[in-house]
């Protein structure tokens, strides 16, 4: 499906001169709630259409097709307004990262998440310095939609790779993660998961600590913790139901890991949220 999608875009970009490539003002300083990552990323509308607060206030309206260029260190903060499907790259130094959420309107139905080495020749650090250099001249839109092109060619060129060169022991990690993903609210632990795919418990970890970037109960409670925020935003349940709903049996336990993660509370969380609102 993520492929489907880079190549629908790239058909867009490529060949409308309607679609238009907006860039943040970051003349303030980021507010709560705000994205801030250190590296250069990219967000697709891929239906429906998004506001973005850090776009001048006639251009913040971002349709179909439309992208938004966030420089590595700057910030953007995305306002849900209407149903939506966002597509997020982040290009960091050795991965590409991508993100499709999708908004029903009223709450995040869903988020499919890949991640894939960046291999070969360095055109996509060579394209990324071309777009930093357009940042300085947004009206012009043809160079953008080229170079934005080229970035998406890139993505599909690395997809590509990543299904040559991925391993057994990596497609076994791809395929736990998912069940990790769609599962996570169940009580689910390093041996019942290990049961799951007939490996032990230890080569469980050392799946983990070959291909991925964080072990299993890190990676578990990070899953947990990205729904929490979902439903925080997107549903009135008391946080204990919250807890719940994501997979932790203790809501003491689940304030304590929300907290350490975000530096505030569920309960400040949803707050500072809502304050963002329109």
């Amino acid at each position: 499906m993520l492929t489907d999608v880079i190549e629908t875009l790239f058909r867009s970009v490529s060949g409308s001169g309607s679609l238009v490539i907006r860039f943040p003002d970051n003349s303030q300083p980021p507010p709560e709630l705000a994205c801030v990552v250190s590296f250069p990323r990219i967000e697709f509308v891929v239906e429906g259409e998004v506001h973005d607060r850090n776009v001048t206030a006639d251009k913040g309206l971002l349709r179909q097709g439309d992208a938004i260029y966030i420089p590595g260190g700057k910030w953007n903060l995305t306002v849900w307004d209407k149903p939506a499907v966002l597509l997020s790259i982040l290009f960091s130094k050795e991965k590409l990262g991508f993100s499709l959420q999708f908004w029903d309107g009223k709450a995040f139905t869903g988020t499919d998440k890949q991640s894939v080495p960046r291999l070969g020749p360095r055109v996509g650090s060579f394209l990324l310095q071309a777009m930093n250099e357009v940042v300085s001249i947004p009206e012009d839109q043809q160079t953008a939609r080229c170079v934005m092109a080229g970035l998406l060619s890139h993505c599909l060129e690395q997809l590509s790779n990543r299904a040559q060169v991925l391993t057994r022991s990596g497609a076994l990690f791809e395929v736990v993660k998912r069940y990790i993903d769609e599962n996570a609210s169940l009580p689910l632990t390093r041996e019942n998961v290990a049961k799951r795919f007939h490996i032990t418990p230890n080569y469980l970890s050392h799946l983990f600590r070959k291909s991925g970037d964080i072990g299993f109960s890190e990676y578990l409670n990070h899953v947990r913790l990205e729904r929490a925020k979902l439903l925080l935003k997107g549903y009135e349940l008391k946080i204990k139901e919250v807890a719940t709903h994501c997979g932790f049996v203790d809501s003491n336990y689940f304030c304590r890991v929300f907290r350490k993660s975000t530096a505030r509370s569920p309960s400040q969380y949803r707050s500072q949220w809502l304050s963002q609102l329109p």
